[in-house]
């Protein structure tokens, strides 16, 4: 599956190079550069690679404003000085019930199915980041049943896990609360307190699972595809697993803000591009590996996990329960 992927990817890369390299043959035409301002809660650094590929292709400045969740809510809410939202779904449905965005629909977004995007199209989901089992490939080769359930991983005996604190990332805390949205509180409680005794380290950051593993520090730690894939590009000897009962995910999405009706046909321009092969090259060609909400492209096609297993995700919960939640896992489990 590693060579296929590897494959496939370069197969994609090479084939929207050429689409890339007439679509910047007008880079220094002299058109206008209309500017669009985006709040996000992504790295600089990845909604700078999308920024600048955009400008290429279309010259159109998007000017991305980094900020935390909590501020960035507050700030759409109280200014409206912004075209756009960048961030992850449980940020959008904050913003969408506060009526901070404008519904739109196209005959990109349309594609997407409806568990990636909000009921009322009030954002939509652009890609998604899913939670895997990052396996040390001389492990596997120890053992007769290789672990593809969650339970399944908590009752593997002897075993070496990694995993990202829950309280350290959203992608980690996302999947307990997904979990439990799924599977009911007793067997997600029951499964992390399997996972807990065998844990190397919680880390703090999504990569370093991925490293300990790909090193033999740990035997499969609990990550997202788009770190372990990074890894994988650079001969880790890992495998993926997809969870068969399931798995959470880190669904990031895009908002047209109700600032100014004129300029909405420039956003949600911007918005349909973000699910074109277009932006998938231009995360690829620097090391960010997430799958497209939309099954037309060719970057969705290529990957091979694009028909796993997703939970649904954890939209009940109130941010006091998702809080209690976390609370219950830091006394019971972590720190008993």
């Amino acid at each position: 599956m590693r060579r296929w992927t590897i494959m496939a990817l370069m197969a994609f890369m090479v084939i929207m190079a050429a689409v890339a390299g007439v679509a910047g043959a007008d880079e220094n035409s002299g058109a206008p550069r209309q500017e669009l301002v985006a709040y996000t809660t992504l790295p600089p650094e990845t909604v700078s690679i999308l920024s600048e590929a955009y400008e290429r292709e279309e010259h159109v400045r998007i000017n991305f404003v980094p900020l935390p969740s909590k501020e960035l809510v507050n700030k759409l809410y109280a200014e409206r000085a912004v075209d756009l939202v960048l961030t992850d779904s449980g940020v959008l449905d904050v913003c969408a019930k506060l009526d901070l965005f404008t519904p739109y629909i196209s005959e990109t977004n349309d594609a997407v199915k409806n568990n990636f995007k909000d009921k009322y199209d009030r954002w939509i989901g652009v890609w998604y980041d899913p939670v895997i089992f990052c396996a040390n490939r001389d492990y596997l080769r120890t053992i007769n049943e290789i672990p593809d359930t969650w339970s399944a991983l908590a009752n593997e005996p002897k075993v070496r896990i990694g995993i990202t604190d829950f309280l350290a990332a959203d992608a980690s805390s996302n999947l307990m609360f997904q979990l439990i949205e799924n599977f009911g509180e007793a067997y997600t409680y029951e499964v992390l307190d399997g996972i807990h005794p065998k844990v190397v380290q919680y880390t703090k950051f999504l990569s370093n699972p991925v490293r300990q593993a790909g090193m033999g520090e740990a035997d499969i730690s609990i990550a997202v595809e788009s770190e372990t894939l990074r890894y994988i590009q650079d001969n880790y000897p890992l495998k993926i697993i997809y969870p068969a009962n399931g798995t959470g995910y880190l669904l990031t999405g895009v908002g047209v803000a109700t600032r100014d009706s004129a300029k909405n046909p420039a956003a949600t321009k911007f918005a349909d591009w973000l699910l074109s092969d277009g932006a998938q090259l231009a995360l690829q060609k620097n090391g960010f590996y997430f799958i497209s909400t939309n099954p037309r492209t060719l970057a969705y096609k290529t990957f091979a996990g694009k028909n796993l297993v997703l939970l649904d995700r954890a939209e009940s919960f109130t941010q006091q329960q998702r809080e209690e939640f976390l609370d219950r896992w830091v006394k019971e489990i972590r720190f008993k």
